[in-house]
């Protein structure tokens, strides 16, 4: 087997015809058999000012690479003007004819398209355009480069030469008429569809957080209708199967001591003992039903709008997805059935079938305020419910070891404010971090780079004020529990989310009115009404007819005559009240960015 001695490190070759595709000619140079008992990976991206590359791996171990430089510019003919660096390849004749072959087929595709032909060679790309400046790889805005500035910048040996692989973005399009697919080009386009680049950048739109498709996001928000819906079931059967055996006992028994009546006012009916405490949550109930209706009949509405391609439904407003108002509803007529268990026999166990559904309520709310501006990255349904779940469990675990208990509230203390942390960075990354073994490093190079190193600001500014307002009310909030240790543990955890709830949506109301929004007169009705009887609300619930957390004989000394209609008490008004207090709140929430519906989504801002 003859050998010669290989060709320079940097052999330069430059072909320029006015017509037909561009060629490479064979140099001189003798062929090396190990080149046929090579196994060839060619890897080819052809698109102006872009880089190819030509690898193969010799069944022997012995390894070639060949990198080269393409730039294609049409004007009059085709310039091609290549640089090669080569590195002991004595089989580069054979490696070139091959890539020749391969341009061939590239260019000269019999079923390629005009279009695609002139996609290939470069036509019909503006690098002026005002969405894309300039190509990915171009030189100078798009002018010809000359050979010899190429070799020369190999030469020196600029690592922008080598270039990512590809087999990671080769896909297969049927549909394509080409062996060329657009996915091997590095094009600005990438940064438009690239999540990763999409959600961090600094000023967001809804059209930037709305990309997925509608179908699949409505079917997703579904889920927590139906989801609820089970929850309910099951929790709700045993809940009533073990408060009717507490008024059995209370009849059978005849101690009065177990459940804590407001004596002056208690309607007994059959064997129920409280009947106007029942009775008073039917508001819940029915109020809950009215908003299903309610959401059922826009839900149809705007399905009749997207059947009819109208443009305010397809590109305007606030995305429409209405499974977390079917969920709102559905928890609502359940807080109704629960309390009115509850109060079937009131006690400090039976309390925590009354403050279930309140923290998914307030759980609820939350989401859909979140879901408003962020539809593409809200939490799934069965998230939201394993993070509800995992209250509830608390709220158990509090009530059975929560008295007095010091190494229970430090555990949950230290949990409450970790969850607070974790929680606060998902929001400002919007899911763009991950936690794992290298997020340590990851806090101290940040700390360093931006507290230490450099003193700047954060990014995210309107989300910043947010979460450290927010930390500051749950380290705040925690550290109350760790001092003052309540006997009422259910009721703290409820104050936890109310305050969050409240926090957030003024958040919302603050920064809609601050991007120039209007609240229109029907939300600013509902939020003005609601408001007004939450107070009076509030100021019936305070009034303190009995209380478990005293014994029986003190809790009767708090009792009251019934004051409404001979029937109902104080708390029975805080039922009625409220009741419509909730339904007022659904209400804001429903209508309060109806303001945006004609306004496309790339001018409404995520906050």
């Amino acid at each position: 087997m003859s050998y010669q001695k290989p060709l320079g490190p940097d052999v330069s070759i430059c072909r320029e015809r006015r017509a037909g595709p561009p060629r490479v000619g064979p140099l001189p140079g003798p062929s090396f058999s190990l080149c046929l008992e090579a196994r060839l990976g060619v890897r080819l991206g052809l698109n102006r000012g872009s880089r190819f590359s030509l690898g193969t791996r010799g069944l022997l171990g012995v390894s070639v690479s060949v990198v080269a430089s393409v730039c294609l510019s049409v004007r009059v003919g085709v310039s091609v003007c290549a640089s090669i660096g080569v590195s002991h390849c004595p089989c580069l004749p054979s490696l070139l004819s091959r890539l020749h072959r391969k341009r061939e087929g590239l260019l000269n595709t019999p079923d390629a398209s005009p279009a695609e032909t002139a996609s290939l060679l470069g036509k019909g790309l503006t690098p002026a355009s005002p969405c894309q400046p300039y190509e990915y790889g171009s030189f100078d805005n798009g002018s010809t480069v000359s050979s010899e500035a190429i070799t020369d910048s190999m030469a020196s040996g600029d690592a922008s030469y080598m270039e990512r692989s590809l087999d990671s973005v080769g896909r297969c399009r049927h549909e394509s008429l080409s062996s060329v697919e657009e996915e091997d080009y590095d094009t600005l386009a990438d940064i438009d569809s690239d999540k990763n680049i999409v959600r961090t950048k600094k000023y967001l739109c809804v059209s930037d957080l709305a990309r997925k498709d509608k179908r699949v996001l409505s079917k997703k928000y579904q889920i927590y209708f139906w989801n609820i819906a089970t929850i309910a079931v099951f929790y709700a059967l045993p809940v009533i199967q073990l408060v009717i055996t507490y008024q059995t006992v209370v009849n059978v028994t005849g101690n009065q001591d177990i459940c804590y009546y407001n004596f002056l006012c208690a309607h007994p009916l059959g064997a129920l003992s409280a009947f106007n405490n029942i009775l008073s949550n039917v508001g819940y109930v029915m109020l809950g039903l009215l908003f299903l209706l309610i959401v059922l009949q826009r839900e149809i509405v705007h399905k009749r709008a997207m059947m009819r391609n109208e443009l305010a439904a397809l590109e305007c407003g606030i995305p429409k997805h209405f499974g977390l108002f079917y969920a709102m509803g559905t928890a609502l007529m359940m807080e109704g059935l629960l309390s009115a268990c509850y109060h079937v026999c009131p006690n400090y166990t039976n309390f925590q079938f009354d403050t279930s559904f309140m923290y998914m309520i307030a759980g609820l709310c939350m989401l859909k305020l979140y879901q408003k501006r962020h539809p593409d990255i809200n939490a799934s349904a069965y998230t939201a419910y394993a993070c509800l779940a995992a209250v509830i469990f608390f709220s158990v675990l509090g009530v059975v070891f929560g008295k007095g208990n010091t190494i229970f509230w430090i555990v949950f203390s230290v949990i409450h404010i970790l969850a607070t942390m974790l929680l606060s960075t998902q929001l400002y990354y919007m899911g763009r971090w991950r936690l794992d073994s290298g997020t340590p490093r990851r806090i101290l190079n940040v700390l360093y780079t931006d507290c230490i190193r450099q003193c700047s600001g954060p990014m995210y500014i309107d989300r910043m004020v947010l979460l450290v307002m927010g930390n500051i009310v749950n380290w705040s909030l925690a550290a109350y529990g760790l001092i003052e240790r309540p006997n009422d543990f259910a009721s703290y955890l409820l104050a936890i989310a109310i305050c969050n709830l409240l926090l957030y949506f003024a958040f919302y109301i603050i920064m809609k009115l601050r991007s120039g929004e209007r609240i229109q007169w029907m939300a600013l009705v509902c939020i003005l009404f609601t408001a007004v009887v939450w107070g009076f609300a509030l100021f019936f619930f305070f009034q303190g007819l009995s209380t478990w957390q005293k014994t029986p004989a003190e809790s009767r000394e708090h009792n009251r005559e019934c004051i409404l209609l001979s029937f109902f008490d104080d708390h029975d008004i805080w039922h009625f009240l409220s009741s419509i207090a909730m339904f007022g709140s659904f209400l804001v929430l429903l209508t309060l960015d109806d303001d945006l519906d004609c306004v496309q989504r790339d001018k409404i801002f995520v906050f």
